[in-house]
C-alpha cells in the first residue's frame, strides 16, 4: 500500500514538474522558434503569453471541476490534453498553429494543477500529509529555475520542436501512474460559474491583448470594464468563482496585487534577458540558457536557505530584503555588469517568495483556503502574462533594455508598497 501510493505521488508531482517547465521553457527558445516560422515580433511574447494565460483565468474553474466531476477523472483529461497540445506545438507549422496549441496547453494545465493538492490529501493523513505535501515546494521550484537551461539545451543540441515533444512521454508516463490514484470529489454539490468565468476570461484577454500586439487603449478599458462587471457579479453570485469574504480586510487583496507585480517582474526579466542576448549580443541558444544560471542558482540557493533559517528567525521582514536584492540587481543590470545582477537578482527572488506565500495564506480562515490558494496562483500566471506583455513590448518597439529594466524596478518599489500592506 505504501508503495502504491509512493508511486501516485510521484506521478502528481511529475505532472506538475511537466506543467511548470512548460511555463518557462519556451524563454530561451523562444527567438528560434521565430526565426524558424516567421510572423510578427509580437508573436515571441504570445509563445509565452498563450500559455500563462488561460492557465491564469482557468485554474479556478479547473479546480471546481475536480470538485464537482472528480479529481483523477479531470486529472487524467487533463494531462491527455496536455500531451495532444504538446505534439501539435511540436508538429505546428506556421505561429498561428503554435499560439493556438500553446492556447490549449494552458487551459490543460489548468484542470491538471488544482486536483494535485485535492488527490494527495485523499491519499495521506496525519505525519505523511505532511510530508507528501512538503515535496510540493521543492519539485516545483527546481522546475522553475530548470525550464531556461531544458528548453536552451534542447533547442541547441535537437530543434525547438523537442522542447514541447519531451511532454509527450512524460505525459504517457503520467497516464500509466494516473491508474493507481484514488477518485476524490467534494462531499456537498458544486455548482460551476460558467458565466463568471467567460467575464474573467474575456477581460483579462481583453487587457492582455493590446499590450502585446498593438496599443489599443480602448480595448484595454473594454477588459478593464469587463474585470469590473466580473467583480460586480462575484459579489451577487451563490456559488462565486472566489469566495467574497477574502476581501473583507485589505491584507488578502495586497497580497493579490503584490502576486502580480512581483511575477509580472520576474517573468518580464527572464524574456527580456534572453531577447537581449540573443537578438543584441547575437548569442546561441544555449549560451543564453547558460548566461540565466547565476539567476536561477541564486533563486534555489536562496529560497532553500530562507525557508531553512531565515523564515523561522526573523520571520516575514525577510521579505523586504529579498526585494531590495532583486531592486540591487536590477540597478546593477542598468550599470552594465548583467552576470553580476543575475545572480544578486536571483538571490531575492528567493528570499522574497517564501515568506510571501506564507503571509499570503496567514490570515485566510479554513473555508477560504482553496479559494484562496487558486486565485494567488491564477494571478502568479496572469502576472507572467503580463510581465511578459508589458516588459518584452518595451524592449522590442525600440526602447533600450534600460527602459526595460527601470520600469522593472518601480514595479519592484510597487511591490514593496503592496507587500507593507499585506502586513497592517
Amino acid at each position: 500500500m505504501q508503495g502504491t501510493r509512493t508511486a501516485a505521488l510521484a506521478t502528481l508531482l511529475a505532472a506538475e514538474a511537466m506543467n511548470v517547465l512548460d511555463g518557462t521553457i519556451t524563454q530561451v527558445a523562444a527567438p528560434a522558434i521565430h526565426s524558424s516560422l516567421g510572423g510578427a515580433a509580437s508573436d515571441i511574447q504570445w509563445f509565452g503569453a498563450a500559455y500563462t494565460l488561460p492557465f491564469a483565468v482557468l485554474l479556478i474553474t479547473g479546480g471546481r471541476l475536480g470538485d464537482k466531476l472528480g479529481r483523477r477523472r479531470v486529472f487524467l483529461a487533463g494531462v491527455a490534453g496536455f500531451a495532444l497540445a504538446s505534439l501539435c506545438c511540436a508538429l505546428a507549422p506556421d505561429t498561428a498553429v503554435l499560439i493556438t496549441a500553446r492556447a490549449v496547453q494552458g487551459a490543460a494545465a489548468a484542470l491538471v494543477i488544482p486536483q494535485t493538492f485535492g488527490l494527495i490529501k485523499a491519499m495521506f493523513t496525519g505525519p505523511a500529509l505532511g510530508a507528501a505535501l512538503g515535496w510540493n515546494g521543492p519539485v516545483v521550484g527546481l522546475s522553475a529555475v530548470s525550464g531556461p537551461l531544458l528548453g536552451a539545451a534542447l533547442t541547441d543540441l535537437v530543434s525547438w520542436r523537442a522542447a514541447f515533444l519531451v511532454n509527450v512521454p512524460i505525459s504517457v508516463a503520467v497516464l500509466v501512474g494516473g491508474r493507481s490514484l484514488p477518485e476524490d470529489r467534494a462531499a456537498h454539490p458544486v455548482r460551476l460559474d460558467v458565466q463568471g468565468t467567460l467575464l474573467v476570461s474575456a477581460g483579462a484577454g481583453l487587457v492582455v491583448y493590446p499590450l502585446i500586439t498593438r496599443w489599443q487603449w480602448s480595448l484595454f478599458a473594454a477588459g478593464a470594464a469587463v474585470l469590473v462587471v466580473f467583480a460586480l457579479h462575484q459579489r451577487v453570485r451563490r456559488h462565486p468563482l472566489v469566495e467574497p469574504s477574502l476581501f473583507a480586510n485589505r491584507g488578502f487583496p495586497a497580497a493579490l496585487a503584490t502576486s502580480t507585480l512581483f511575477f509580472a517582474v520576474m517573468n518580464g526579466l527572464m524574456l527580456v534577458v534572453v531577447l537581449h542576448l540573443q537578438l543584441d549580443e547575437g548569442r546561441g541558444v544555449l549560451a543564453s540558457g547558460l548566461a540565466l544560471l547565476p539567476w536561477s542558482g541564486g533563486l534555489a540557493m536562496s529560497s532553500w536557505v530562507t525557508g531553512q533559517w531565515l523564515v523561522p528567525r526573523y520571520g516575514s521582514r525577510i521579505a523586504f530584503a529579498g526585494l531590495a536584492l532583486l531592486l540591487a540587481g536590477i540597478l546593477v543590470a542598468i550599470a552594465g555588469a548583467l552576470p553580476v545582477a543575475l545572480g544578486i537578482g536571483g538571490l531575492g527572488l528567493g528570499l522574497f517568495t517564501v515568506p510571501f506565500f506564507a503571509t499570503a495564506l496567514s490570515r485566510v480562515r479554513p473555508h477560504e483556503t482553496g479559494s484562496a490558494a487558486g486565485l494567488l496562483n491564477a494571478v502568479q500566471q496572469l502576472g507572467a502574462t503580463l510581465g511578459i506583455a508589458v516588459l518584452g513590448t518595451v524592449f522590442l518597439r525600440g526602447h533600450s533594455l534600460a527602459h526595460a529594466f527601470w520600469l522593472a524596478a518601480a514595479a519592484v518599489l510597487a511591490t514593496a508598497v503592496t507587500t507593507a500592506l499585506m502586513r497592517d
